[in-house]
């Protein structure tokens, strides 16, 4: 029996942020067509945060209402950093949301101006005022934080525990600078699906030291399901400067398909968009059958 890998792509939201240049309204729909097309079913779109923080997402409330009304049976989904995005988000149609909060105080503090008590408490905000919203967290540098290094399974454990007690079941589990190995992805998914067997776990593995790969290999055989990935692995970290993209999703597709795992996306078709978007946008691009003639 065929194991079935769920695909998220996230590269019109993690990919597309890092992008100085704006991106028209009409390339951007046209690459999530695009992705439609290719098989992808569930999407991260946009990310409801201040235009004047991010430019490129000013359009989010376009993107997401066009999306919503051509696409009402896919998995769509944006990132709100507050209970504006939250309210945002609500408001424009969507029923799921992700929320992102640093295993990291440091990483927390740099990455979105606030503690993690705050964040927390802007959560639980979240959660009081629109219970109708199925929300994720992102939960960053769980491998490693560019200020503190490795901050060890059991600060994981204690926050997954926090938000738990929160009415939290879906989580996604972030190498924010890349910097996670095989032997520690494995020892903390074990972990995680063995104390918390009721929840969801999603892997976000970035590709900066290129274990985007093994990486999210390694948890996929230690039992996760649903992996995320950007288009040519496009993206990036302010807090790694220089680094490459994430793990790229075409070529994942091509390797859990040669290895007999199913994700129900057309490769061809993914491959044909990530080179084409290659000439459109310019960044840092991971991916590697982008570059094969």
């Amino acid at each position: 029996m065929l194991v079935e890998i769920q695909i998220f792509e996230v590269g019109p939201r993690d990919g597309f942020q890092n992008i100085c240049d704006y991106i028209p309204v009409e390339t951007k729909l046209k690459i999530i067509d695009k992705l439609v097309d290719a098989g992808i079913q569930h999407m991260q779109i946009t990310s409801f945060v201040s235009p004047k923080a991010i430019p490129q997402m000013r359009d989010a409330k376009e993107i997401v209402e066009i999306c919503l009304k051509k696409y009402p049976t896919l998995d769509l989904f944006a990132l709100v950093p507050n209970l504006r995005g939250a309210q945002m988000a609500y408001e424009t149609g969507l029923k799921k949301v992700t929320n992102v909060i640093s295993l990291s105080e440091s990483h927390n503090r740099a990455n979105i101006n606030r503690s993690r008590e705050q964040s927390l408490e802007e959560l639980e905000r979240i959660l009081h005022t629109y219970p109708q919203l199925e929300v994720c967290v992102d939960i960053a540098t769980v491998f490693g934080c560019p200020f503190e290094g490795d901050l060890g399974i059991v600060a994981l454990l204690d926050f997954l525990q926090n938000l738990y007690e929160k009415g939290i079941r879906l989580f996604n589990l972030c190498d924010t600078i890349g910097v996670a190995h095989p032997k520690q992805v494995r020892e903390i998914i074990k972990k995680v699906l063995e104390i918390y067997p009721d929840c969801t776990f999603q892997i976000h593995i970035h590709d900066t030291r290129n274990m985007g790969m093994v990486n999210t290999l390694a948890a996929i055989e230690c039992g996760i399901t649903e992996v995320q990935s950007t288009l040519g692995g496009l993206g990036g970290c302010p807090f790694a400067p220089g680094a490459s993209g994430n793990t790229a999703t075409e070529d994942l597709v091509y390797m859990l398909e040669k290895m007999g795992y199913e994700t129900n996306i057309n490769f061809q078709k993914l491959l044909d968009l990530s080179k084409w978007q290659t000439t459109i946008i310019q960044g840092n691009y991971s991916g590697h059958h982008i570059h094969i003639k």
